[in-house]
């Protein structure tokens, strides 16, 4: 009933992004965490998946074992769905048999895509080709568009609902995140959302207090020649202009 990018930037930045015909798919589904890696649990979803998996990914656990031992131990697993990428090396994923047509992955270097409930393969092919032709673009507008890339080739066949993007960067709190929750058209929402977040807040929590400066940027002046720095990289690196 879903369908997801899971990704791991250049930077070490982890992100996913996910959409459903089901009511606050973000809540339950998304599991990041800084330095260690991101998570997405589906189809009939089971939440411990998130808090274990993560936890294995931490021991340093590889991907495809952490996968072995969630759904080894899992009765249900034939109704799940699971796709995860650590901090380092490649992602894996499952797909549990009796997860319902149309449902598959696939997993690549740095990403992996996953959905169940579809409408045809082509959602995630779409998906993961989106992610691809927009590398040296920032995560957060690399996910979005890929999830917009699968909407139009046909989403979540029984229609749309909800969407949320994460992205955890170098702190221990997430760089973004954004879930929309019941909207007619969650992704787009999404995109906007992701975008109107340019406009101060992704620059604003860059100045918060961190791992490196725990005290973070004080003088509001500074905080507000940061904002305008980002706002003047991001258009300068092609993306959407920030104008109000």
């Amino acid at each position: 009933m879903t369908w997801s990018i899971i990704a791991r930037d250049r930077d070490g930045s982890l992100g996913v992004a996910i959409a459903s015909r089901f009511f606050a798919v973000g809540a339950l589904c998304v599991h990041t965490r800084r330095a260690v890696g991101a998570l997405s649990t589906q189809a009939l979803m089971n939440p411990l998946y998130g808090p274990a998996g993560i936890g294995l990914l931490a021991e340093g656990v590889a991907a495809d074992e952490v996968i072995a031992r969630l759904t080894d131990a899992d009765e249900g697993r034939a109704q799940r769905q699971l796709h995860l990428i650590g901090a380092s090396g490649r992602g894996a994923a499952y797909t549990g048999a009796q997860c319902i047509d149309w449902c598959g992955h696939r997993v690549h270097d740095d990403f992996s895509v996953a959905g169940n409930m579809l409408a045809g393969p082509d959602v995630l092919d779409a998906t993961a080709a989106a992610f691809v032709a927009s590398a040296g673009r920032p995560l957060d507008e690399r996910l979005v568009a890929a999830m917009a890339a699968g909407e139009a080739a046909g989403g979540d066949k029984r229609g749309k609902q909800a969407a949320a993007l994460r992205i955890h960067g170098d702190e221990d709190h997430a760089r973004l995140d954004l879930r929309v929750d019941d909207h007619e058209e969650p992704v787009a929402e999404l995109r906007r959302l992701q975008r109107k977040s340019l406009e101060r807040f992704q620059p604003f929590v860059a100045c918060l207090a961190g791992r490196r400066d725990p005290v973070g940027v004080l003088q509001r002046d500074e905080i507000e020649r940061r904002i305008e720095a980002f706002a003047a990289d991001r258009e300068g690196r092609g993306g959407p202009s920030l104008a109000r």
